[in-house]
């Protein structure tokens, strides 16, 4: 067990420790500048116990820190509007940026283990979620991050004489909850679940156990924890993972060479048919809201395929107050500090909302991989964290759709042309839209790529033929439409099995 409780000396007496401490504090800070410099993202996590001391030691550790470039976040229980997100989201908000401190008062740990002892999770669900906490940690490590992981251990027997001790002070009372009092009861149960969560997440970042009993030997082995990672960090330089080898369900379709680009609709057709469509989908959207099934759509495709008035179309049908239509563009300097994939992770929608992303994370895939924006490691690894990403999503409920607009060159060109000539147009085309399209074969090959390593099972593209733009939004329409109706039937379906469930364990 990687929790054995024994305490352990570390052969320093009082002065000694009291010169050790100091030295590290002061090594800390030093490296809070080369940290800095090197742009090096850290997050120190530390897990432990209630009542073990975890705000204390965090105190302690950035007490001498410059307080501009840390950060301390605590993770308690969930809030419910938290709830509404992906389990990983909360996380991802907070990342750093290149060259600062996290510290986290708790973390994926407690909030995965905490869950599934309250019986808030099933046992299933735990499982995932262990496993969503290894890609996180395999992909910020692999992206770059810093991460050490700390876990405050005492005994039952202090846990109590401290629970018991706040508890007889009416000024600290109210620092005992009903969550402490349970864990203490539940103290061999926790043990077990700590530990067999530590050894299953010990893949990328090792745990360092602290012993909570001593408040300076903890302050020390924490320190010398946090400042002996970080020195091999800065001695190693940058991170660049390798692409890993994780199989993922891929469907092999759909192609670009397979797109009938001669796919048309009758103008009178394409009248009934978007009223109707419209229609369904302003209903659908009052179901989905109603039980609370979130949806992300991704719009990529070539310049001037009609991206914007496919989009409008969608979104007319939509209630305002409940979707986002989320532009990307050139990610700004804070963006360009964190994983790739925060600035996405960020604008997910809750429950029960749309968001339409006009524009995605295939960006690393194809403007960043033939721009030379990111490393060949890095743009060849993002099919697999692309895949985990949307794989995070979908095992949340989302419903996610993917759409590839699609024209030929030459369409192209007639519309670049019409936009360049036609003054109230000139706004759409820009120097780096020729640019792109004088690399066509290049992005061609990219999109190829892109579309026949992410098409899954569970997030599967769509090409989308727009040589005739209303046919493609009928057609898109149309795929969003089945899509959330078999969500909708489906969630009922979970529902009616959900109550059955009950029932019978009632009965």
């Amino acid at each position: 067990m990687i929790l054995d409780y024994k305490r352990k000396d570390d052969g320093l007496d009082k002065d000694a420790r009291k010169e050790e401490i100091k030295r590290l504090r002061a090594m800390l800070v030093s490296r809070q500048q080369t940290v800095r410099e090197a742009k090096l993202p850290v997050i120190v996590m530390l897990e432990g116990w209630d009542c073990a001391g975890k705000g204390n030691l965090i105190k302690e550790l950035i007490c001498e820190m410059d307080p501009r470039f840390f950060s301390v976040k605590n993770f308690g229980r969930t809030p419910e509007y938290e709830e509404r997100y992906p389990f990983l989201k909360k996380f991802f908000d907070v990342l750093p940026e290149a060259g600062k401190f996290l510290f986290m008062d708790t973390g994926w740990m407690e909030d995965t283990v905490g869950k599934y002892l309250r019986r808030e999770i099933p046992k299933e669900e735990y499982e995932r979620r262990v496993e969503a906490c290894n890609i996180l940690e395999r992909q910020l490590r692999d992206n770059g991050y810093v991460l050490v992981k700390l876990f405050l251990h005492i005994s039952r027997g202090e846990q109590l004489e401290r629970i018991t001790a706040l508890r007889e002070n009416r000024d600290t009372q109210w620092r005992i909850s009903g969550d402490d009092l349970w864990q203490q009861q539940e103290y061999d149960r926790f043990l077990k679940t700590y530990d067999e969560f530590m050894e299953e997440t010990e893949k990328t970042a090792p745990w360092h156990v602290l012993d909570g009993e001593s408040r300076k030997k903890a302050l020390y082995d924490a320190l010398s924890a946090i400042t002996g990672t970080v020195e091999k960090a800065i001695e190693a330089g940058p991170y660049d993972g390798k692409p890993t080898d994780r199989k993922f369900p891929l469907l092999g379709h759909p192609s670009q060479k397979d797109a009938d680009l001669s796919a048309t609709i009758d103008p009178e057709e394409y009248k009934t048919e978007l009223k109707r469509l419209q229609k369904k989908l302003t209903k659908l959207h009052n179901q989905i809201y109603r039980k609370k099934i979130p949806v992300v759509i991704c719009y990529e495709g070539w310049d001037a395929a009609g991206k914007g008035g496919n989009i409008r179309r969608l979104a007319y049908p939509l209630d305002p107050r409940g979707f986002d239509v989320i532009p990307i563009a050139s990610p700004t300097p804070a963006e360009l500090a964190r994983h790739y994939l925060w600035r996405f992770w960020t604008k997910l929608p809750r429950s029960g909302h749309v968001a339409i992303f006009d524009r995605t994370w295939y960006g690393r895939v194809m403007v960043e991989r033939i721009e030379g924006f990111c490393s060949e490691n890095a743009w060849k690894r993002a099919y697999g964290e692309i895949n985990e990403f949307e794989r995070e999503l979908t095992d949340w409920g989302t419903v996610v759709l993917k759409f590839w607009i699609h024209i030929d060159p030459d369409t192209q060109l007639e519309r670049f042309e019409a936009r360049q000539n036609t003054p109230e147009k000139q706004w759409k085309i820009t120097d780096e839209d020729w640019r792109n399209r004088d690399k066509w074969p290049q992005y061609e090959e990219a999109v190829e790529d892109m579309l026949q390593k992410t098409s899954t099972a569970y997030a599967p593209w769509y090409i989308i033929e727009s040589v005739d733009k209303k046919y493609a939004r009928i057609r898109t329409l149309q795929i969003v439409t089945d899509a959330l109706e078999k969500a909708v039937n489906e969630n009922v379906v979970r529902g009616m099995r959900s109550q059955r469930a009950k029932k019978e364990k009632k009965d």
